[in-house]
This record gives structure tokens, C-alpha cells and sequence, in this order.
């Protein structure tokens, strides 16, 4: 099993800065991808974000060269460095573990930190 928490949400004005972070425990594995997700009131939760082995990320068209995630695996941290955020980046923020197994694909979420950007 992974438990996954997050920290490092909160209010924040308008073109400011905040870095989420994402303790992992349990068994993480180098090929497990690590993403952030968000979900604001009222809509679908959407994808950020991710990393993979060899720090391999990629992002959503909305966050590109204003988010950056990074990994420390040895601590099995993952992180979410947010610079220039806008109302519209209000949202919670869930850290997710996906992994291929013999079964399928595996799923873990963390509970998610609030982001609440003010104009």
C-alpha cells in the first residue's frame, strides 16, 4: 500500500508563488509515475502534471512554463513548484501514484491540499 499526504496550500494573491509537496509512503517503485491533479469547485478533476523514471515529466497545456515538478526519490517526495498563479489555479490539489502491475493499472491519491489564489 502508498499512502500519499500533501502540504504547502493555501491563499496566495495573484501572480505569487507556492511549491506543494508530497510525502510518499509505503513502497514506491522508480517506474511508478508520480502526478499532481487538481480539481476546482464544480469541475472534473484534470491532470497537471507528472514525472516519471529519469525525472521524465510532462504538463498540461494550462501550467506549461509556469509549473514545475520535481522528485526526490530517495526522500519519495514529489513536488509542485506553481510561480505566476491566477484565480482560475484555485483548486484542490491531489497528488496521485499511478502504477502498472500484473493486474492493470494502480491507483493512490492523497486527501489534497487547497489552493486558493486571490485576485
Amino acid at each position: 500500500q502508498v499512502q500519499l499526504v500533501e502540504s504547502g496550500g493555501g491563499l496566495v494573491q495573484a501572480g505569487g508563488s507556492l511549491r506543494l509537496s508530497c510525502a510518499a509512503s509505503g513502497r514506491i517503485f522508480s517506474s511508478d509515475a508520480m502526478n499532481w491533479y487538481r480539481q476546482a469547485p464544480g469541475k472534473q478533476r484534470e491532470l497537471v502534471g507528472g514525472i516519471r523514471s529519469g525525472a521524465n515529466t510532462n504538463y498540461a497545456d494550462f501550467v506549461k512554463g509556469r509549473f514545475t515538478i520535481s522528485r526526490d526519490s530517495a526522500k519519495n517526495m514529489v513536488y509542485l513548484q506553481m510561480n505566476s498563479l491566477t484565480p482560475e489555479d484555485t483548486a484542490v490539489y491531489y497528488c496521485n501514484v499511478r502504477r502498472l502491475t500484473d493486474l492493470g493499472i494502480g491507483n493512490y491519491w492523497g486527501q489534497g491540499t487547497q489552493v486558493t489564489v486571490s485576485s
